[in-house]
């Protein structure tokens, strides 16, 4: 079966280990000692550098790197009118360097008055065509899904003179997701990847019993977030590419769920009106390949059967063995199938523990 647009047996999630001078700017900027100009130049010339690399490395799904984000998520969230950063969260998981989540707070009613991503796919885009590569690889971009809104929240983080209900909150966030999605692919995107740690953490018993306290019954919730994500990509063309990352946490080498995809597979899978798959397999907490075989014949899984969290190398005939093992419960087999690691290199600024 053909793959997908901008879908090859070799991808990647997207970020990548940020810069040491972006790090040490972004330090300068927050201190007040340096214009968030010249940090966007400083962005620019070390994303020029990257694309270089991932080309000369043979990757044709190429991304920035997420150089220009301090958090995969917020800095994407908070440009939406009616979403802010306040506090933290409390949480049963404390990131290395004692780092808490950030609380997101809807204040007033969701809307959409600029784009967000498009002017960075734009650069990203321009030194892909000056590498002489344009059209021979996939200009990649990666933004949260909607779900990381509503997840670590509960109601009290949702303005109930805006919201008296939630219906028309979830109606708002998918609509700002459709114009986000319409600009994009307006600029030349052709592929979108939703980033959802939530997905994945209700695999995991204690988180799933958390966000019953929040939300209810995690299984009704599974089919919300699915409605949620469907309606957002809903008006999508049918040549813009939507995959799904589902990620159990990557802050530092750290991870924060565990537990194997069949408490989600058959919403993930049958429900979700997505293309493309990247599934965290690199080790033993996200169980075994047998949810696979919900998956249905027009769809494709990465999987992500090697690590970013090692410095290490991974084993390369380990590495075929597993994929043959999943392969095993696809309908088509390894034609269903790519290869990637299980996240990125750099959820966050910090970085996994890798030189």
């Amino acid at each position: 079966m053909p793959l997908p647009p901008g879908v090859y047996r070799a991808d990647q999630v997207g970020s990548l280990l940020r810069p040491k001078p972006i790090l040490a700017a972004r330090q300068k900027v927050a201190a007040g000692e340096l214009k968030q100009e010249q940090l966007k130049k400083l962005e620019d010339k070390y994303i020029t550098d990257v694309v270089r690399k991932q080309i000369d490395a043979g990757l044709r799904a190429v991304t920035d790197g997420e150089f220009r984000r301090a958090l995969f998520h917020i800095d994407f969230l908070e440009q939406l009118e009616g979403i802010e950063t306040r506090g933290a969260l409390q949480s049963t998981n404390v990131c290395k360097g004692g780092t808490m989540p950030l609380r997101l707070v809807v204040v007033k009613k969701i809307s959409h008055p600029k784009s967000i991503q498009v002017q960075d796919f734009k650069y990203l885009e321009s030194q892909i065509a000056a590498a002489g590569t344009q059209g021979k690889v996939t200009t990649k971009v990666s933004i949260p899904s909607p779900t990381m809104i509503h997840f670590r929240g509960s109601r009290d983080t949702i303005d109930e003179a805006s919201y008296p209900t939630l219906e028309p909150f979830f109606e708002d966030l998918a609509r700002v997701y459709q114009e986000e999605l319409d600009d994009l692919y307006k600029a030349g995107a052709r592929f979108v990847q939703l980033d959802d740690t939530n997905l994945a953490y209700l695999c995991d018993p204690q988180m799933r019993a958390e966000a019953e306290k929040r939300h209810g019954d995690a299984n009704q919730l599974t089919h919300q977030y699915a409605a949620l994500i469907n309606n957002a990509i809903s008006k999508r063309p049918k040549d813009l590419t939507i995959g799904i990352h589902l990620c159990r946490g990557n802050h530092r080498s750290q991870w924060f769920a565990q537990g194997g995809y069949e408490p989600v597979a058959e919403v993930l899978f049958k429900d979700l009106n997505v293309d493309v798959y990247f599934l965290e397999y690199d080790d033993a907490r996200s169980g075994d390949f047998s949810p696979l075989r919900h998956l249905p014949e027009n769809k494709i899984v990465v999987l992500g059967v090697m690590t970013s969290k090692k410095g290490a190398l991974d084993d390369k005939e380990k590495i075929i063995k597993r994929i043959k093992m999943a392969a095993k419960f696809c309908p088509k087999g390894l034609k269903q199938l790519c290869l990637s690691h299980q996240c990125g290199f750099s959820s966050t600024m910090e970085g996994n523990e890798l030189s």
